[in-house]
């Protein structure tokens, strides 16, 4: 089998130690904002209120909004300061904080997303480059950067994942023989999902697979029972052990290499290469070498199956220069793609041509409506992983912010099969 190389990298199994406290999260104090500007935030904020089905209400007993999913803004003067002087990143940052709340937090966001291009006054609009936070150059994800940057979330803790993972450990969409889901149907969707990629790819006794971005090892797992031959990449070193005990625990090892390494540091041909929620990860910068390695890597009559979620071109344009609160506190370095930008970027950089794609974003909302439950019901076993309630509410948020911007519509996720035409140009 030809595979990658091992990474120059040192081989640690994990990053910390199951001892070692969890250092507190600390949430930012209000920004100074002057009167001004938190004057037209408070008129912002009421003006989109009066055309939303919210209801939102103040600490001095007031309300605003059309009536629906209900707000609760308990400290009115540091949650305008905030959003005010920085966005949406005041936003979240204002919920972990606990200057307001919502009963049903996945229902308010999805008010909000469904009208995420209108919530701001075209006048504003137009001066965003202005206003905006913009990316931190610490976020680009160069080798060092990426390194860095995939620590921050996926070596936070293995227990920490578990507690609101299904038994697969698959931390991306999983594929639903009906809507809505239950939790008892999550790991067969998860299986769903992974095979449907892997039968996309062709992937079967003798297979040379590579797969770029491992998780926790399910999908290497899969494909090697099926008697491939794969290697696979992460930059994680907790996601890294554990995918190893979980390959060698089902009796695999022979047929799956779990290398810590970079995938533009990978080498070899392979017949197949499946990357699941990596592009995500990539940054706009880099997308063009990405789609190159995974061309590069492919033998002639290969295939690539690829599954990303996407989000809408305009919204891309408009909001790829800003900094967000997940690029923040959830994913630094991260920026979703358009399905127009993924079609741009292989056409022009590579061979690769998009051959079939499938979208089924409503079923992502419906994992990480089931995540989070399960994230809350478990709360006090995140707590006593030494996870504090800042950090909670920071998680709550997250999965629910994402959840909305997939009942919204406003996000998606697909599933590609690329094949390859020709030579590379």
């Amino acid at each position: 089998m030809t595979t990658a190389e091992s990474c120059p990298v040192e081989e640690v199994e994990a990053t910390r130690p199951d001892t070692e406290p969890v250092r507190p999260m600390d949430v930012p104090a209000p920004p100074p904002s002057s009167w001004a500007r938190t004057a037209v935030t408070r008129a912002v904020v009421r003006r989109a209120l009066e055309r939303l089905p919210l209801q939102a209400r103040f600490a001095d007993g007031t309300r605003a909004g059309r009536g629906g999913p209900l707000v609760e803004i308990h400290d009115p003067d540091a949650f305008h300061r905030r959003v005010g002087a920085q966005g949406l990143v005041g936003f979240g940052e204002s919920y972990m904080a606990g200057e307001w709340d919502a009963p049903d937090l996945a229902a308010a966001l999805t008010v909000l997303a469904a009208d995420a291009a209108r919530l701001i006054p075209a006048p504003l609009q137009r001066l965003r480059k202005l206003w905006a936070l913009h990316h931190p150059v610490t976020q680009r994800n160069t080798p060092t950067g990426a390194r860095d940057n995939i620590s921050r979330h996926y070596d936070l803790s293995n227990d920490l994942f578990a507690l609101f993972l299904d038994d697969t450990l698959s931390y991306s969409s999983a594929l639903f023989d009906e809507l809505p889901a239950s939790w008892p149907l999550l790991p067969a969707a998860q299986h769903r999902k992974i095979d449907r990629l892997l039968d996309l790819a062709g992937v079967g006794p003798g297979t040379r697979l590579l797969e770029i971005g491992t998780g926790w090892g399910e999908l290497a797992i899969r494909a090697a029972a099926r008697g491939a031959r794969v290697t696979t990449l992460t930059l994680s070193r907790e996601q890294q052990a554990l995918a190893r005990a979980r390959v060698a625990g089902a009796g695999l090892d022979e047929r799956v290499s779990i290398e810590l390494c970079d995938y533009r540091e990978a080498t070899g041909t392979y017949d197949a290469v499946v990357s699941v929620e990596m592009i995500e990860a990539v940054g706009e910068e880099f997308w063009p070498v990405y789609f190159r390695t995974l061309d590069a890597r492919l033998a002639p009559g290969g295939r690539v199956a690829l599954q990303a979620i996407t989000m809408p071109h305009d919204r891309l344009l408009a909001s790829r220069d800003t900094f967000t609160w997940i690029q923040k506190y959830i994913f630094p370095g991260g920026l979703l793609p358009s399905v127009e930008a993924v079609d741009e970027v292989t056409r022009t950089h590579t061979g690769l041509r998009t051959t079939r794609r499938d979208g089924f974003g409503a079923h992502y909302a419906e994992t990480l409506r089931l995540w989070r439950e399960r994230f809350t019901e478990r709360a006090d076993e995140v707590a006593a992983l030494g996870f504090d309630d800042t950090f909670r509410r920071m998680w709550t948020f997250y999965l629910a912010y994402s959840e909305a911007g997939f009942r919204s519509g406003y996000l998606d996720v697909q599933q590609y099969l690329f094949t390859k035409e020709g030579p590379t140009p």
